[in-house]
């Protein structure tokens, strides 16, 4: 039996990262939604 998930540290920064969320338009609406509720973390 394989396990669904097996973290890779770069996998997730490359998917869900701060450099991966500006590139796309929508990523920067994601950044700028989590800006205005006021996240302490933006992104991973």
């Amino acid at each position: 039996m394989s396990f669904t998930y097996n973290p890779k540290k770069k996998k997730r920064a490359t998917t869900h990262g701060f450099l991966a969320r500006t590139k796309s338009p929508t990523g920067a609406k994601v950044l700028a939604r989590r800006r205005l509720k006021g996240r302490h973390k933006l992104a991973v």
